[in-house]
Formats: structure tokens, C-alpha cells, sequence
């Protein structure tokens, strides 16, 4: 006699929850299987919230669409998957010793209560919102949910507002400046940090920042919000920590989200250190019949081991496909952790990051090395386009633990093949004779990742002593007694030039004017160009002919974020 089918009850409907529950029906089209969704939409491609205010699409349906086009409401899901999904619904408790589950129908007000054997809970996360006067001000939104989307959208359709104002210089942030930019409106960025993009070391973010600048777009950091002003019960302006009033008509709050967590602990379960559900490799809770993924819970960094938490749309539906294969065959899967790796388009340039910052390394108490370079995607006569990367790693065991790269060229892949070097434990050796795909379209014969750890290898090897452009800058504003040499051609030294007391000797005549530099062999000599190769070359000639204290500024001019004389 055949089993009765086994009783799946899936809290949460966005996309750790269906993406479980689709596995699960995948792996077993015998059980029963119910999504609880406490809001009217499932699915939501959230991550695509900003392109459609900003006017990428227009179809808000894509948002909720199968790759076919079929919305995924709930008849899609009884009819294409046979999973009972629940809208407009909230759990509003778990007895783990019943094995049910209270819910209440928003609109009716009705209670029900249904059984599981197995339980997922996909909370997600609410946003963070400044406790400050003016927050319940009409016209603030944090473009969470669909609804702020739709909100936010029909305020650029209807031009309703000429400024806005968005609190947070995250991703989020950005993709939200972008949007309301496409719009017409006139954006301002706050972020209460010294610097935007957390996950950037300053001078990359700097970068990013004179970029956003370009576009008309304006930036203030190391200030918070201390009120939203308004008239009327809707907003007019924001006034900052340091008095500073801005006028908008429109603010979006992006400063980050917190786990829903109140359900499982009020269920008894375990919660972390971070803040979040904690789980196992299998994304089991503390109750072994009940498994969490997504915004809500906390996973491991593969590169320190601690738990963290990664609220990516990514990594949720990852998670999910664990547990609908665990929740058919127990322990069949695991999800190990994170290398935190993230992207995003920031008007012309891509800003992609994975495993640890320099900065976050270092406060982690890390003996580290870092390279910057800077250079073209593909061929000049392919039409390259500009990148500029920072690598990270291990000084000891010569691990990759970071990779940054920004620009307008090609940096996705960049990011994706580093993400992959670190999640295989790999060196800046293993890097340096990396087997990528090479051919014109794609790529130079030496691929950038290639470059940077060529770059960082020699620094490691002690065959190249780099300084950054932040520690260049530092020494120009204390008046070091440096030697600043450019080794460019006096052609590009006329059309750009940093102007910080330089010395232009192009590197073809370097050998033949040795008496312009000092006499001093232990002076400081910082050598650039445009991306520094050549200035990399002349240091090396430098040190071949006695001189002792040769410097490279690393990523050259390309990578310089501060004002230039021409």
C-alpha cells in the first residue's frame, strides 16, 4: 500500500519560497504542496523594480512573467505546477508540535489552518526606514514591493515630480538615481558614510561618484536624513544632520533591509548572530522539519567562514532548489555558502564586486595584498572600453579573497571568472596562467583578470612596489618629498595631465635623461602613464640603473579620481 503524499507548506511567495516549491513538485508530483503569500503578487522579479520606473519596459507584467510571458499568479501555479498558492494571505503562526500552520486571509479576515509535514519559511526582509520626523510623509517609498514600483512609476509618468531625493548610496540607491534620471527628475543621493557602495574600496568609489557627477546627478556623504519636510501631509523636502534643506518632491529610502524573522522565533527557532534564521548546509532550521532560505536567513562566507547574511535575489532562488530537492529526499543537497558577489549598471559603467573588499579584509585582521589596474576590455581596434579592477588576496597562502572592477567596458565576466577562482580556493598563481576564451570580440590575448593578477603577483614577488591613488594624492597634499615622473608621450601629456607636480619624461627617452632625475638614488620616484604599464616599465629600468625607492601609481591617470589640471 502506497504512502499518503507528503504535506509541503511553503511560507513566502517572492523567490526562495516558489522556487523551493517548484523543485519540490519537480522531484515529486504526488505532493501536496501550498505557498502562503501574504502579498497579491508571486515571483516578483524584484531586482527589475528600478528599469521599469525608469521606463526600460513598460509591461509592469514582465515583472511577474514566466520567460513564455504567463503571468505567474495562482491559477499558473494549480494549473502549470499543481502548487496551491495562497495570495493576499498571512501565517500568522507555526505550532511545531501540531505540525500546522495559522494563516488569515487578508481581505475576509478568515482563519485557517493547515498541516504540513515539511515546512519552508521565505519571509524575506523589510526595508530599514529613518525614525525621523516626517517618515510617514506621502510621497516616501522604498521600492520594495510591486506596489512602490507602480507607485513610484506613475509619479514618472504623470511628472509629477522634478526633484527627488534617495537616501542610501547602495545598490539600490543607484539603480534608483538611474531610474529617476531616465525620468527627468533631478536626483540627489545621501549617503551617511564617508563613502558611497560599501562593498568598494574609496578610491574605486570615488570613480563611480565623478561618473553619477556626469550625468547631472549629485552625491553628499558622511551625512544622514534628520527630517522629511512637507506640506499638506506630502513631502517637499529633506533636511540633513548638518541643516542642509533639499527640496523634492519624491524620496526613496534604499538603506538596507532587516530579516522577518518574528514567525520563527516566535516558533522557538534558532536565530544568529546577524540577525537572521540560522540554518545548515541543508537550509534546515533548528527543527529539522522545517527549512528557511532567502532574505530571512543566515549563510556562510566561503572565504572567513563566519555567517553572514546575503540578501540577493540569486542567492534566494539558489537556496530554494536546495530545499525543494532536501524537502523529497532529506540531505540529497547542500547550499556551502557565499562569496559575495554582486553587480549593477550605474548609468554607463558596471560596478561588480566579489568575496572581500580590502578594507573589509583588514578589519578582519587579514595580512593582505592589493593590486589596481586599469585598461580596455577588448582591442582599441575593437572598440574597447575602459576598466579598472582591484584584486585581492592572501599575502601568506596567496588566495584570491576580493576582486573589484568598474567601468564602462565588459566587467561581468571579469567578475563572474574571480568569483569562481575564489569559490575554488584558487591563487593569483593559479590566475597568472588561466586558460580563458581570447579572441578579439571578447577580450585582449591577456585577459584583464589575467593582467591584475600578473600585476599582483609581481607585488607579492616584491618585483613591483605599488602605491595607490589615494596614497599618491596623501603624499602630494603633505608635500612628500617625492619625485612624480609621466612617462606618456608629449602629445597626451598636452591633452590630459594631473597636475600635481610632475616631471614628463616618455618612457622611449627615460634611458637617455637620467640626469633630470634625482641624484639621490633613495629619493622617492612615483612613476604613471595612462594605466601605468609603462610606468611599471620604467621602474623597473629605474632600479636596474641603481635607483632604490621606485614607485608605481597603480591604474594610472585612468584610475586618478581626483581633479586634473587639464
Amino acid at each position: 500500500m502506497s504512502s499518503a503524499p507528503i504535506k509541503i507548506v511553503v511560507i513566502g511567495g517572492s523567490a526562495a519560497g516558489p522556487k523551493a516549491a517548484a523543485k519540490a513538485r519537480r522531484m515529486d508530483e504526488h505532493a501536496s504542496i501550498t505557498i502562503i503569500q501574504k502579498e497579491a503578487n508571486l515571483s516578483m522579479a524584484s531586482c527589475g523594480y528600478p528599469y521599469y520606473v525608469g521606463g526600460v519596459f513598460d509591461d509592469r507584467n514582465q515583472l511577474i512573467c514566466t520567460a513564455a510571458g504567463i503571468v505567474r499568479d495562482p491559477n499558473f501555479f494549480d494549473a502549470a505546477k499543481r502548487i496551491d498558492a495562497r495570495v493576499l494571505t498571512e501565517a500568522v503562526a507555526i505550532d511545531r508540535a501540531a505540525k500546522t500552520v495559522t494563516c488569515k486571509h487578508l481581505p475576509t479576515g478568515e482563519i485557517s489552518v493547515i498541516p504540513y509535514d515539511k515546512l519552508v519559511i521565505a519571509t524575506g526582509a523589510t526595508p530599514l526606514y529613518p525614525s525621523v520626523p516626517g517618515a510617514t510623509l506621502s510621497g516616501i517609498y522604498t521600492l520594495h514591493s510591486l506596489g512602490d514600483a507602480d507607485a513610484i512609476r506613475a509619479i514618472r509618468d504623470e511628472k509629477k515630480a522634478q526633484r527627488a531625493v534617495v537616501v542610501g548610496g547602495g545598490l539600490i540607491g543607484f539603480e534608483v538615481c538611474e531610474a529617476l534620471h531616465l525620468a527627468g527628475i533631478h536626483t540627489t543621493v545621501i549617503e551617511k558614510t564617508a563613502s558611497i557602495l560599501p562593498f568598494l574600496d574609496p578610491d574605486l568609489a570615488r570613480l563611480v561618484s565623478g561618473h553619477v557627477r556626469s550625468f547631472d546627478a549629485d552625491i553628499i556623504t558622511g551625512n544622514g536624513v534628520a527630517a522629511f519636510l512637507g506640506e499638506a501631509g506630502q513631502i517637499t523636502g529633506v533636511k540633513l544632520d548638518n541643516g542642509t534643506e533639499l527640496p523634492c518632491q519624491l524620496a526613496v529610502v534604499a538603506v538596507g533591509v532587516r530579516p522577518n524573522i518574528a514567525l520563527a522565533q516566535a516558533a522557538g527557532l534558532t536565530i544568529g548572530e546577524q540577525g537572521g534564521v540560522d540554518v545548515n548546509d541543508f537550509m534546515q532550521t533548528s527543527d529539522p522539519e522545517i527549512y528557511a532560505a532567502g532574505d530571512c536567513v543566515e549563510c556562510t562566507s566561503l572565504i572567513t567562514g563566519n555567517k553572514v547574511r546575503a540578501p540577493y535575489g540569486d542567492i534566494a532562488n539558489l537556496q530554494g532548489r536546495v530545499i525543494g530537492q532536501n524537502l523529497i529526499i532529506e540531505g540529497s543537497a547542500t547550499f556551502p555558502g557565499i562569496t559575495h558577489t554582486g553587480i549593477c549598471k550605474i548609468f554607463d559603467y558596471t560596478v561588480g564586486f566579489t568575496g572581500l573588499s580590502a578594507d573589509q579584509a583588514r578589519q578582519l585582521g587579514m595580512d593582505i595584498e592589493t593590486v589596481t589596474i586599469a585598461g580596455l576590455d577588448i582591442p582599441p581596434y575593437m572598440q574597447g572600453k575602459p576598466l579598472i579592477s582591484k584584486m585581492v588576496a592572501d599575502r601568506q597562502t596567496k588566495r584570491v579573497i576580493g576582486f573589484q572592477c568598474i567601468g564602462p567596458g565588459d566587467a561581468s565576466k571579469r567578475v563572474a571568472t574571480v568569483a569562481m577562482a575564489i569559490r575554488g580556493q584558487l591563487t593569483v598563481t593559479d590566475l597568472v596562467n588561466a586558460d580563458l576564451p581570447y579572441a578579439p570580440p571578447y577580450s585582449l590575448a591577456l585577459d584583464h583578470v589575467i593582467s591584475a593578477a600578473q600585476a599582483l603577483e609581481n607585488k607579492l614577488l616584491g618585483r613591483m612596489h605599488g602605491l595607490s591613488v589615494t596614497e599618491v594624492k596623501q603624499r602630494v597634499e603633505s608635500g612628500a618629498d617625492c619625485f612624480i615622473l609621466d612617462t606618456r608621450t608629449p602629445q597626451e601629456f598636452e591633452e590630459i595631465r594631473l597636475g600635481i607636480g610632475e616631471t614628463l619624461i616618455p618612457l622611449g627617452a627615460l634611458r637617455g635623461r637620467f640626469n633630470e632625475l634625482p641624484e639621490d638614488r633613495n629619493r622617492e620616484i612615483i612613476l604613471y602613464c595612462r594605466v601605468s604599464l609603462r610606468g611599471y616599465e620604467a621602474a623597473a629600468i629605474l632600479q636596474a640603473h641603481g635607483w632604490h625607492n621606485v614607485k608605481v601609481m597603480e591604474g594610472g591617470i585612468m584610475a586618478w579620481p581626483y581633479p586634473r589640471e587639464k
